[in-house]
């Protein structure tokens, strides 16, 4: 786990950067609020990046939780971990499929990015949108055989890659929703209509330091 010491000043409570519709930022927001952590939520403009959250993670991205003892992670699978090692409730920990984060957090992620934004990417939208294709095919298969990526229930997994289909769905939701992928939209749009999914997506004002 990437946590490491940091000279932020002792707090009472976690600071969490964040910026609401970032997959990782959600993906974070996500497993602290089924452990019960409840931290500062500070939401950041990524083209305005408080001091304080640089200060705490110089690469710049977030999420970065900052813990009450001055440690700071600033991976958002980290935090995940950490939070459900404190308190797993649901048992997500028991569906921490790496393999298949991995694939989403690399590939798949790279064929989303170059879909959604082919003029920062010089990409051909259509080509990356069928290369993603095939990850969701990957998951439609899983999900033929449990209703979840893992088994029987929503676990780490699920919460760790939802927020990247979310945003692949979004560019097209209408191709998307006419797609041949029963289970994958089943699934998705059952984690969007949670009431863990709203709690995490609540609007906030941009964070200012006081003074």
């Amino acid at each position: 786990m990437s946590a490491r010491p940091s000279r932020i000043a002792t707090l009472t409570e976690p600071i969490l950067y964040s910026f609401r519709r970032c997959p990782y930022a959600m993906r974070a927001r996500l497993a602290l609020a089924v452990s019960g952590t409840r931290p500062e939520i500070r939401e950041v403009k990524l083209r305005d990046k408080p001091a304080e959250m640089l200060a705490a993670s110089p690469k710049g991205t977030v999420p970065v939780l900052v813990l009450p003892d001055g440690q700071v992670i600033d991976e958002s699978l980290d935090m995940m971990r950490w939070a459900l090692g404190r308190n797993d409730p649901e048992g997500w920990l028991a569906g921490d499929d790496t393999a298949l984060i991995a694939a989403n957090d690399g590939p798949f992620k790279q064929h989303v990015d170059r879909y959604k934004y082919p003029e920062r990417h010089a990409s051909d939208p259509v080509e990356h949108r069928a290369l993603g294709l095939e990850m969701l095919r990957l998951l439609e298969a899983r999900l033929a055989a449990h209703p979840w990526l893992c088994g029987a229930r929503r676990m780490l997994t699920d919460a760790a890659i939802m927020p990247f289909v979310r945003q692949f769905a979004a560019v097209d939701q209408a191709w998307f929703d006419a797609l041949p992928l029963p289970g994958v939209q089943r699934w998705l749009r059952e984690q969007l209509a949670s009431a863990l999914f709203a709690e995490v997506m609540v609007v906030r004002p941009v964070w200012r330091a006081q003074g």
